[in-house]
């Protein structure tokens, strides 16, 4: 995993400056710079209403006592969103975008989610769901411990 996250901090800023080179040489320097900042201010609103909501949302699921998973998600979402939108340049902001926009959202929460999914089961299978997965082995079924109840 390290190895990958170094990769990704070497290559992501040189496709970065090539593509904004790129953008500058069919469209000039100084509008490349001004659609930049616009994508960035434009970034920045977004960024400001989505977090808002997500925080909205986990206190709401928090005060109604539910788990606030989806919250969370989304959470975490906004904020590499943000990140990534204010990082300059233009591939980090599509992936921004994509990250943050309310109708992409979820498509990236459930690619997080089974990327989580998989990072905690290994090789043990699918996500055995809420309430699932007490004693379940690599072959199938949960486990059946018999017991009585006592008073």
């Amino acid at each position: 995993m390290l190895r990958w996250v170094f990769l990704a901090l070497l290559l992501v800023p040189m496709l970065e400056i090539a593509v904004v080179i790129a953008v500058g040489r069919a469209i000039g320097g100084w509008p490349t710079f001004v659609l930049l900042l616009a994508e960035s201010l434009l970034g920045a609103v977004i960024v400001r209403r989505e977090g808002g909501r997500a925080w909205t949302a986990l206190r709401e699921a928090l005060r109604s006592g539910r788990m606030p998973s989806r919250q969370l998600a989304d959470a975490a979402l906004v904020l590499v969103g943000g990140t990534l939108l204010l990082t300059p340049g233009f591939i980090t902001d599509a992936v921004g975008f994509f990250v943050i926009l309310p109708m992409t959202r979820p498509v990236t929460r459930r690619w997080l989610e089974a990327l989580v999914a998989r990072r905690l089961l290994g090789p043990f299978g699918d996500w055995p769901g809420p309430g699932g997965g007490a004693g379940r082995g690599p072959d199938g079924p949960p486990d059946v411990i018999q017991g009585e109840v006592v008073d």
